[in-house]
């Protein structure tokens, strides 16, 4: 499947690395900007949405083309690609009051939003009540800089094996250039994605196995 680059859009960064979103509500510049919901805040709701339609269709392309795909949600996650509602936007000035609402719609469906994490090198299908960075269960969105390992919302593909095997190696070349406490932290480190890395391989089912 050819390589497709991640969304180059005004807040994508901004979304895959903290999730910009959730933090301008919890922060000072929340309150701040709770006073309209105008400006930046509907700016995101609207990048957010895209980029998490960006992540189920490519997810759904990539079961398509025979990818390996693991996880407690995957399957979840596989039909809400399929199957669920498209959210379609664009940042055009005369409708951009119709698509932040459409946005808003689509960001509340709980367990219904697909997320891409690259940090963490997964995917999160966000359901509340199983999400571990939400302990409170009162955000209607991940925290994507608290991703914690064993969630339930939990996505992988072949892909983010691969990546994290080879971010492991990277942390290996480093431990060997470090000294003791250093070098041995990287290398369990490296140990621990390479322990995920092989859960998605014992875990992992195609299209091709289940239409068989």
């Amino acid at each position: 499947m050819a390589y497709r680059p991640p969304p180059r859009r005004l807040v994508a960064l901004a979304i895959q690395y903290g999730h910009l979103r959730t933090a301008l509500d919890r922060d000072e510049s929340g309150r701040y900007g709770s006073r309209s919901r105008r400006g930046i805040h509907d700016l995101i709701d609207v990048e957010t949405a895209l980029a998490t339609a960006d992540a189920a269709a490519d997810l759904h392309e990539r079961f398509q083309d025979g990818e390996g795909i693991s996880g407690p949600a995957a399957r979840r996650a596989l039909l809400e690609a399929s199957t669920g509602p498209l959210f379609r936007g664009a940042l055009v000035k005369y409708d951009f009051a119709r698509k932040h609402a459409l946005a808003r719609r689509h960001l509340a469906r709980d367990g219904g939003v697909l997320y891409d994490n690259p940090h963490a090198l997964l995917l999160c299908l966000y359901k509340r009540d199983r999400a571990l960075c939400e302990q409170d269960g009162q955000h209607d969105a991940p925290s994507l800089d608290r991703c914690v390992a064993g969630c339930g919302n939990t996505v992988r593909t072949d892909q983010h094996a691969a990546l994290l095997r080879e971010r492991a190696s990277h942390l290996e070349r480093k431990a060997a250039q470090l000294p003791g406490p250093i070098g041995d932290r990287l290398r369990r480190n490296a140990g621990k994605l390479r322990s995920w890395a092989d859960e998605h391989d014992r875990t992992r089912f195609t299209r091709q196995e289940t239409t068989a």
